[in-house]
């Protein structure tokens, strides 16, 4: 199974207040997306983290990265360089790039950052993307616009990775 998610966050104190998240410390946040993480995610599940995967954080990237199942792939996002300096961390993904696609049930294109046109967009391509968080700007309204887009921010799926069938549905 493919699972998606972005903007994680490990480790980030201000994207507590900045996503209006329901989390007192930093601490209970990221044991919150470990464990919902690990409910749903298998060791032979696919894992797309379209970027900020964790910033400003007290720990190395690793020591998330090792506690979460599944296959790991990176689509890199502005907040990424601790993961990108450090080929241990680097060593928990299949791969890392700052643009995906891949086959599924649809073709997706994925990067961190929405973008207005994507390759076969006209032919029914998805688009996912994070960075824009749950803010409203005109941004986020004109992505909202588009058919097929889909942000994947985990603060928009309840703090845990999706299929592209719970994407769909819930939009």
């Amino acid at each position: 199974m493919n699972y998606f998610t972005s903007d994680l966050h490990f480790g980030h104190f201000n994207a507590i207040g900045f996503d209006y998240r329901p989390f007192q410390t930093v601490e209970e946040m990221d044991k919150a997306l470990i464990d919902n993480w690990n409910r749903k995610v298998t060791n032979e599940d696919t894992v797309y983290i379209l970027g900020d995967f964790c910033f400003h954080s007290d720990k190395e990237p690793e020591y998330y990265l090792q506690q979460l199942k599944g296959k790991k792939y990176l689509v890199q996002g502005n907040h990424d360089q601790a993961i990108m300096k450090s080929e241990k961390a680097k060593s928990y993904f299949e791969g890392i790039d700052k643009m995906m696609y891949i086959k599924d049930q649809y073709l997706i294109v994925m990067c961190h950052f929405p973008i207005a046109d994507w390759n076969k967009k006209r032919h029914g391509a998805l688009h996912l993307y994070g960075h824009i968080h749950n803010r409203e700007s005109d941004v986020a309204r004109f992505m909202r616009s588009q058919k097929n887009a889909y942000n994947v921010g985990c603060m928009l799926h309840n703090y845990q990775p999706v299929t592209i069938d719970e994407i769909i549905a819930k939009h």
